[in-house]
């Protein structure tokens, strides 16, 4: 078995990927996606993190947080209907995950927002406000100096 997926699994991993991208807001799983792309439900999950280093949940979430991020900076929505925006179905599961990536529960993001400074160069702001995968964030790393 070799270590990576061939050219054409890695074809229909992008369409997946892609697909995850642009409809993160709507209600999608693993066997959805698998039926798009004609391949079995835990196949396209073993050949997803052999291809991209984690299941195709975490990558639609860390999507949707990203996008949760950026609604909650502008301010003018509550956090339930960030949740609900971004495709997410439960308020808790959504506070879990947005807190395991960013490191701060959704209502301090929302009140402190991220450490974005007007006038930042753009890749720096993009760099500093993205959620980090795989529980990587600091816990209780204050936002803003």
């Amino acid at each position: 078995m070799p270590d990576r997926p061939d050219l054409e699994t890695l074809v229909l991993l992008r369409r997946v990927r892609d697909r995850m991208d642009r409809d993160y807001a709507q209600p999608l799983d693993v066997e959805t996606l698998a039926r798009g792309v004609h391949l079995s439900a835990g196949h396209l999950s073993r050949q997803f993190v052999r291809a991209y280093g984690e299941s195709p949940y975490q990558y639609l979430m860390t999507r949707r947080i990203e996008r949760a991020m950026t609604l909650l900076r502008r301010g003018d929505l509550s956090v339930t209907e960030v949740c609900f925006a971004v495709g997410c179905q439960s308020l808790g599961t959504f506070s879990t995950r947005f807190t395991e990536l960013v490191g701060v529960p959704p209502s301090v993001y929302r009140e402190r927002g991220a450490e974005f400074r007007p006038g930042m160069l753009p890749c720096i702001a993009k760099q500093i406000t993205k959620p980090i995968r795989n529980r990587e964030a600091r816990q209780g790393a204050p936002l803003v100096p």
